[in-house]
């Protein structure tokens, strides 16, 4: 026992007398990743030439991690190897291979993200979120990375009308074993976590089909897909620009649902209202005469009017109006929303009483008609 302790103590000495000779020539620190030299395995542990730094030891947990790596390591074969413990067993340096390999890919992650380079990635696995995708690095390694579904581009964007999650996922599922182009957006250590995006390689390219067009311009649009929250559509005079209609702009009134306007290949007028960041976003409804600006003589307080319920939610009923217009019954009318269920059917005409007009709200007030 006491000859083991002189012999540790021996070559920590060692080691000590060594940093203090080279300190010149910065020793290597804890975490630093090196190159090395394999110089035999033995049962459990792998010694490397570290060239003027002395021995390096991969041994325990760390020789198990490598193992696969250390098979196929001949003496004489050159490995990076991070450190672990400059003070490790017998006055060795203690290492990792696995450590390093790790390391040496987030290295080349980070230096793709800070070129802004275009990689390929091939999707290995989708869920409603988004895609999971291995990148291939310029030296052939490869990275597990997440490819969100706001960072597609619009072509694989999934057009999912309800927004059902299941659906989202069976449509991502279709794009599995294709190559995207990506750029990585986000390198996170502490999370682990790669983020690529699609949309970004695509942003460039777009700014540059877009330069010929204006916001305030009108233009041609085919509907290439119906979202719950939109429409999504194809410039007719130029195919590559996909843009994008917001269910609040399709029409002055409320709007529950896009399909109820528009299906897909439909042919329409547009008006661009936003082009940012390689996106462009239009209108129906500027194309549109506000109804609001010129209301119907029988759109005043005490009238009568016959109105279509349009739809039920908790706080009432939308109404459908004469002038393409839209006015509400408050639930409280009936008592609650159990009454007034039984009182209104979506689709069905009734007779109803102006309340209130308030054109600076955009709103007019309802009651049933007695």
């Amino acid at each position: 026992m006491q000859k083991e302790e002189e012999k540790n103590s021996a070559g920590t000495g060692l080691v000590q007398t060594m940093k203090t000779e080279l300190s010149a020539a910065d020793w290597p620190k804890e975490g630093s990743v090196i190159e090395v030299a394999l110089m035999k395995k033995v049962p459990r542990k792998a010694y490397f030439d570290m060239g003027r730094f002395g021995t390096g030891i991969v041994y325990g947990v760390e020789y198990m991690n490598a193992k696969e790596a250390l098979r196929d390591l001949e003496p004489g074969a050159r490995a990076h190897a991070k450190i672990v413990s400059l003070d490790g067993p017998d006055g060795h340096i203690e290492l990792s291979i696995a450590e390093a390999g790790r390391q040496k890919l987030w290295q080349a992650a980070k230096e793709l993200a800070e070129a802004g380079e275009v990689v390929k990635a091939k999707v290995i696995g989708a869920n409603a979120g988004g895609l999971m995708v291995s990148v291939a690095t310029p030296a052939g390694e490869e990275l597990r990375a997440f490819l969100p579904v706001s960072q597609l581009s619009t072509e694989h964007y999934p057009k999912v009308a309800d927004g059902d999650r299941t659906k989202i996922a069976e449509e991502l599922a279709k794009l599995e074993a294709q190559e995207l182009s990506v750029k990585i957006i986000d390198v996170n250590t502490r999370t682990n976590k790669i983020i690529v995006s699609e949309r970004e390689v695509l942003a460039a390219n777009m700014k540059d089909l877009l330069a010929a067009y204006s916001v305030g311009q009108v233009v041609p649009c085919i509907v290439s897909g119906v979202a719950d929250f939109g429409v999504f559509v194809r410039f007719a005079d130029n195919p590559q620009i996909e843009g994008m209609i917001h269910i609040s702009e399709l029409d002055y009134k409320l709007v529950e649902n896009p399909k109820e306007l528009v299906k897909v290949n439909d042919e329409l007028t547009a008006k661009i209202t936003d082009i940012k960041e390689g996106r462009v976003f239009l209108s129906l409804k500027a194309l549109k005469e506000d109804p609001w600006t010129k209301l119907p003589a029988e759109i005043a307080p005490g009238s009568a009017v016959e109105g279509r319920v349009y739809k039920l939610n908790p706080f009432g009923a939308i109404v459908a109006l004469p002038g393409d217009l839209q006015g509400m019954v408050h639930v409280s009318e009936f008592g609650g929303q159990d009454e007034m269920k039984a009182a209104l059917a979506p689709g069905q005409t009734y007779r109803f009483v102006i309340d209130a007009v308030k054109p600076e709200e955009k709103r007019i007030m309802l009651k049933m008609k007695r």
